[in-house]
């Protein structure tokens, strides 16, 4: 090999690097989660237009799951958090403190709700907004103790109630401490309702189990996102059951609405407008004699 076959190797080779290096460096720089892909369609877009259309696919309209911290932001004009650092001690059950740990790693919450007062224009009202990233929103003690405080803040600043739900049901690991939370929040309410105090219930994506099976459903006013999972047993179980074929949209929003069991069906983008509606509908006012 003379010296300028050996010349012309090396600096193909010196090329080859700079390129490799210059690969390297330009794919550091793309963010891991620049994009997200509808779970329904599978189209992808970037953050930042799903986040401007409130993580509805602009393509096939599929409501995607969102944090309780996204839909304040999305849905108040102010929020102030009440019981931020509430939680009650962990139960003695193997492995739920670090799954716990691991939930509020991930979401930056205590726990699977975030409660306040809120307001839309000029309308206060008490807010509870469900996460289904912590623990699938299951409800435990902690979760129920800071919906009845809400309830309770609602009767003494004489405000209405919503609650955003989300969740797969009774938290498992607290057992039998987890199921009394369905009958302390309904009792709740029913003191919200002797204040003539209206409540507002928003199902989301998915409203199961023992949530479904008390609050959520105890409103006076029940909307629903598009296409939710909405239930207390799951399909398969209620099908092994009944032994028969379900509807194909069986436990879904819109087949709630169609038996009766839901009030009115909004998409995500126009639920702010909805709601401040219904809310300046049910205000208080002095009565004039």
């Amino acid at each position: 090999m003379n010296i300028f076959t050996r010349r012309r190797k090396e600096l193909e080779a010196f090329k080859r690097a700079v390129l490799n290096r210059k690969r390297e460096h330009q794919t550091a720089q793309i963010p891991d989660n620049l994009f997200e892909a509808c779970p329904s369609c599978g189209k992808s877009y970037l953050q930042d237009k799903l986040q401007e259309n409130l993580y509805v696919c602009p393509d096939c309209g599929f409501h995607i799951r969102i944090g309780a911290r996204e839909r304040i932001s999305q849905l108040c004009d102010s929020f102030r958090e009440t019981d931020k650092t509430f939680c009650v001690p962990d139960k003695d059950f193997p492995g739920y403190s670090e799954k716990l740990d691991k939930a509020r790693d991930l979401t930056g919450l205590r726990d699977a709700c975030v409660c306040g007062v809120a307001k839309i224009g000029e309308q206060r009202f008490m807010l509870c907004v469900m996460d289904s990233r912590f623990m699938m929103g299951s409800m435990g003690q902690t979760v129920g103790e800071k919906i009845v405080r809400t309830v309770e803040g609602a009767i003494r600043r004489h405000l209405p109630l919503v609650i955003f739900t989300t969740s797969g049901g009774a938290r498992m690991q607290e057992g039998i401490l987890s199921l009394i939370q369905m009958a302390r929040t309904s009792a709740a309410l029913e003191k919200l309702s002797e204040e003539q105090l209206p409540y507002i219930s928003i199902l989301t994506d998915p409203t199961t189990g023992g949530v479904s099976a008390s609050f959520a459903m105890l409103a006076d006013i029940i909307l629903a996102e598009p296409g939710a999972l909405i239930g207390f047993a799951g399909r398969r179980v209620i099908a092994s059951t009944v032994r028969e074929e379900l509807p194909e949209d069986f436990q879904r929003a819109e087949f709630l609405l169609e038996k009766g069991f839901v009030d009115r069906i909004v998409d995500r983008r126009d639920l702010k407008d909805e709601l401040g509606v219904l809310l300046s509908l049910h205000e208080r006012r002095p009565l004039w004699t």
